[in-house]
């Protein structure tokens, strides 16, 4: 008799709160995936609990399984509420990066599927029957507005909107996803070499600069006729050049995911 008493009995309670919480973050994540939040915030704590009909504490787990999956983040305060962050390149390229960096992924490896990978979207947006309208125009205005703006590190992150560009208007979704992963993830890479370099006054000279805008312009060029072949061996080429830039520099280190520097690339909206 007594053995009976001492059995603990089951955390029903807590169970159906555990319950009750994923079934709301899992009506949540479906609403957040389908980008009906357009302000970018989840609704007042308030507004969910009145329309799911639960209590404080389901709620509050319920946006930790978000937080936790990286679709919200939660601030507190007088500025509180629940940030949406819509699945994209940059978290995908930040998950990638993450597991790289755990299994010592050197940075020139990286480089080296980037240099594989990309020349493919070059290829699609010379593929694309409707370049002349879709494709090129922007891919212009892109190259028009890193060719303002000379200055150091702030010229590569223009020029890296380029590379950005070829593989959001590549046409093939999947593609668009994991190639602009790592195209995210190259450019945070290069944007901590172009900082360093630029503090300690070993920025390339305005003529490399210049050659990069060439070479944009060239691959539009070939782009715009529809010539994919040499759209993919033109971007082939073009990027291994520019990479070596860094890697000279980076010694074999590894792929950096987790610093505030990459962090704030990779993560941003």
């Amino acid at each position: 008799m007594s053995e009976l008493l001492d059995t603990p009995k089951p955390a029903v309670p807590q169970i159906q709160q555990v319950r009750v919480a994923e079934t709301v973050a899992s009506a949540l994540r479906a609403r957040i995936l389908r980008g009906e939040f357009s302000s970018h915030m989840l609704p007042k704590q308030e507004e969910i609990r009145d329309e799911y009909g639960i209590s404080h504490p389901s709620l509050r787990e319920a946006l930790r399984i978000l937080e936790t999956e990286g679709l919200v983040t939660v601030r507190r305060g007088n500025i509180g509420g629940a940030l949406v962050h819509r699945p994209g390149a940059g978290r995908f390229g930040y998950s990638l990066g993450i597991a790289l960096q755990s299994t010592g992924t050197r940075i020139d490896e990286l480089a080296a599927s980037l240099a594989r990978l990309e020349p493919l979207c070059a290829r699609l947006c010379a593929e694309n029957p409707q370049r002349g309208t879709q494709v090129v125009p922007q891919l212009r205005a892109v190259l028009e507005q890193s060719t303002d703006d000379d200055e150091g590190a702030s010229f590569t992150r223009s020029a890296r909107e380029f590379h950005s560009a070829i593989v959001d208007l590549c046409g093939d979704s999947p593609i668009k996803l994991i190639v602009g992963g790592l195209v995210r993830l190259w450019t945070a890479q290069e944007e901590a070499w172009a900082q360093t370099l630029s503090s300690e006054g070993g920025y390339p000279a305005h003529e490399a600069r210049g050659h990069t805008l060439k070479a944009h312009a060239r691959l539009i060029d070939i782009i715009e006729a529809g010539k994919a072949d040499e759209a993919e061996s033109y971007s082939h080429k073009h990027i291994v050049a520019t990479q070596g830039l860094v890697l000279a520099k980076v010694d074999g280190r590894v792929v950096d995911a987790s610093s505030n520097l990459a962090r704030r690339h990779l993560l941003r909206n």
